[in-house]
């Protein structure tokens, strides 16, 4: 389960990404370089012609290929959310999935549309199919969001079959089916006028997924110009009650995560915290300029958004590299599974991490013209959220 959001304007665009896994599963953040054409390529399941990538950042379970989430050189962002549709993802032969079809969007595009077109051909070509996940394995079907600086659309899937709705101010997706008729591309079996509704899956109830669109909606609604990177990680900290924990905000303000899943499916929340099943594994946030001389910028975060630092980037390069370390990811789980044990924690742990955090939001402020500022910046970022973690002793 996953949630993800856009928002257009002000002369850029801001994208969030929450990535729900199982509770166990490492997650890190990887730099891919340039790539040329004409090869083979091995996604997960699948070997497919290699027409070649772009530089760029992405976060992926270290057990598959793909991505759950990435942003690319020209700063095309995509990221994937699970949905159950009338097609049954399970039985069928392996080909691609969601999260190859991130990463090869980010590999081949140079706008949101091109994203599109590269994503709905390979689905035309290859198909869905294989797990998703490891242990056990589970098959699905993904919706996506796929923005740049000035474009996003809303693309959702079940099988071959897909449909797509341009997001003209921005747009928040979760664990469910959100078109109806207002998309405006799809494949040859989707007849005209059809309502894409009909796809979704009736007996798998929408509350799952309903109460965070709710949360990352409103934060859409508050507008591209209006909204700043520090609102869009707030709402990738929802607990279920309100936004919180703004980089530079008082650390003493924390919303504690749920305990449990009630029939109404509350305590399925946008940070996710469904004990034993699955939780948010990595974050990111990007701001997506539409100006050429203007830096692509980035805030990742390994683990819950809660109990970790959303550490700034200048993607696809200017990246800590200390991100893509497993162990690096194993602190902040360790911080994670404290915190469901005793929520009273969370405030130690904001007190902090949050001033770490708001430090280097702050430095990478006053680095973001120079090139050179940027790359040291990055370089040595990590070394503030070593300390503050091994004080909190992980």
């Amino acid at each position: 389960m996953c949630d993800t959001l856009c928002a257009i304007g002000g002369g850029r665009t801001l994208f969030g990404k929450n990535s729900d896994r199982p509770v166990a599963e490492v997650q890190v953040g990887e730099v891919a370089g340039r790539r040329a054409s004409g090869a083979r390529l091995r996604t997960q399941y699948l070997e497919i012609h290699d027409a070649g990538a772009y530089a760029l950042f992405g976060s992926r379970p270290t057990w598959l290929w793909g991505f759950e989430h990435g942003v690319n050189e020209h700063a095309v962002a995509i990221g994937n959310e699970k949905v159950w549709t009338v097609d049954d993802p399970h039985g069928g032969e392996a080909a691609l999935i969601g999260m190859d079809l991130v990463r090869l969007g980010l590999e081949r595009s140079a706008t949101a549309d091109d994203a599109l077109d590269v994503m709905t051909s390979l689905l035309d070509a290859h198909g869905q199919g294989g797990s998703g996940e490891e242990d056990p394995p589970d098959p699905y079907w993904s919706s996506f969001l796929v923005a740049d600086a000035r474009r996003a659309w809303v693309l959702e899937t079940s099988g071959r079959t897909w449909a797509a709705r341009p997001a003209e101010d921005g747009a928040a997706i979760s664990n469910r089916i959100t078109l109806g008729t207002d998309w405006t591309r799809a494949s040859d079996d989707v007849p005209a006028g059809a309502d894409f509704d009909r796809w979704r899956n009736p007996r798998t109830p929408t509350g799952i997924a309903d109460h965070r669109l709710g949360a990352t909606r409103q934060c859409v609604a508050t507008g591209g110009a209006a909204l700043t990177a520090g609102d869009v990680v707030a709402t990738l900290r929802h607990h279920g009650e309100r936004p919180w924990g703004a980089p530079g905000g008082d650390p003493a303000d924390v919303s504690l995560p749920p305990t449990e899943v009630h029939d109404d499916w509350h305590g399925v929340t946008v940070c996710m915290h469904v004990r034993g099943y699955q939780a948010t594994t990595a974050s990111l946030v990007a701001e997506l300029p539409v100006d050429d001389g203007a830096p692509l910028r980035a805030w990742i975060a390994l683990g819950s958004p809660c109990v970790s630092v959303y550490v700034p980037a200048f993607p696809p390069a200017a990246v800590a590299p200390e991100l893509s370390d497993p162990a690096s990811w194993s602190r902040f789980a360790a911080l994670r599974d404290r915190v469901e044990r005793d929520g009273s924690e969370l405030e130690a742990v904001r007190a902090v991490l949050a001033p770490i955090e708001a430090e280097l939001w702050a430095e990478a402020d006053e680095s973001c013209a120079d090139p050179a500022r940027r790359d040291c910046f990055a370089a040595g970022a990590w070394r503030r959220v070593d300390a503050g973690l091994a004080e909190l002793g992980v």
